[in-house]
């Protein structure tokens, strides 16, 4: 045995001080606390998903229902079109993951491995572009939108139509490259060798091939990463949409997920139902893609 391992086992076998000791259940409280005021908020509305309706508002502070019922799932699926709400969100987001990882990919490709004038200056500006809040460029966006020339009925100088506004691009176009999408895949292309491309470039290879064939399937973890966190913020975006989209068929779930709240009541039994089914893609992503998470932020975290 080791000099290094003896010690380990002289410590482990040391007897603990009171201090030590109440030092290690006040962690272990912490955590409990920590846990249940994480967790409770989610218990609470999958039971309250399974409790009747007379149920909910006399007996809410009981965690499991005296009598479960899935019919607050089906009047979530029926009372609304939920199936369409969520083929829109399904799309919407699926379309934000490709657009933003292809766009995202070709200028993180650009400011971290090409030559240009003036690339410090444009990579500033994207990076300071993070700092607006996203409710201050709402309106200019959808002024943008609306006067689009020849989208929409609109003319040459934008007038005449609707532009994009009420249509899935609406929602697409706004953030198919966005500042951070450029900023994390950059840093992954910045940490790449620059032999590769060098060898490439030697062979023939265009640049679009280097970057599609050779430094695309080395930054997969973070493509990965990046597709699973646009795909989240697609899926809750709730502001946005309801704001660009009118036409009730276009809708996303967490639009419509409001349908089941007026201004005078909430039938809660039907919305903890829908919330339960809107969560549900977006924990299977999580857990089937936890390990190109933890490949990702390994990989950010070590520069």
């Amino acid at each position: 045995m080791t000099a290094d391992a003896q010690t380990y086992v002289l410590r482990a076998t040391r007897p603990r001080t009171p201090r030590q000791r109440l030092g290690t259940a006040l962690w272990f409280v912490a955590v409990l606390l920590i846990s249940l005021t994480t967790v409770f908020p989610l218990v609470w509305t999958i039971v309250t998903s399974l409790k009747p309706e007379g149920e909910i508002l006399t007996s809410s502070l009981r965690i499991w229902p005296d009598a479960p019922t899935l019919e607050n799932y089906v009047r979530a699926w029926t009372t609304v079109p939920f199936g369409r709400y969520f083929f829109n969100s399904t799309f919407l987001a699926v379309a934000g993951v490709v657009l933003n990882i292809f766009f995202g990919s070709l200028a993180g490709y650009a400011f971290a491995r090409l030559r240009f004038r003036g690339k410090r200056v444009l990579f500033g500006a994207l990076l300071s572009s993070l700092m607006i809040p996203g409710i201050v460029t709402m309106v200019p966006t959808f002024l943008v939108l609306r006067r689009f020339p020849f989208a929409g009925g609109n003319d040459l100088f934008g007038d005449g139509g609707t532009g994009f506004i009420n249509s899935y691009w609406a929602v697409i176009l706004p953030g198919a490259a966005g500042a951070f999408a450029v900023f994390f895949m950059r840093q992954f292309f910045a940490s790449m060798p620059e032999e590769l491309a060098e060898a490439a470039r030697i062979d023939g290879a265009s640049e679009f091939r280097i970057f599609a064939q050779i430094y695309m399937p080395l930054a997969s973890a973070g493509a990965a990463v990046l597709g699973i966190l646009t795909f989240q913020a697609g899926w809750n975006s709730f502001m946005w949409p309801l704001i660009v989209l009118s036409d009730r068929s276009m809708l996303t779930v967490q639009v419509g997920l409001a349908a089941f709240k007026s201004e005078h009541t909430t039938d809660y039994g039907p919305l903890m139902a829908g919330t339960v089914i809107v969560s549900l893609p977006v924990l299977l992503i999580f857990v089937l893609a936890q390990r190109y998470i933890i490949e990702g932020v390994a990989h950010i975290g070590s520069k």
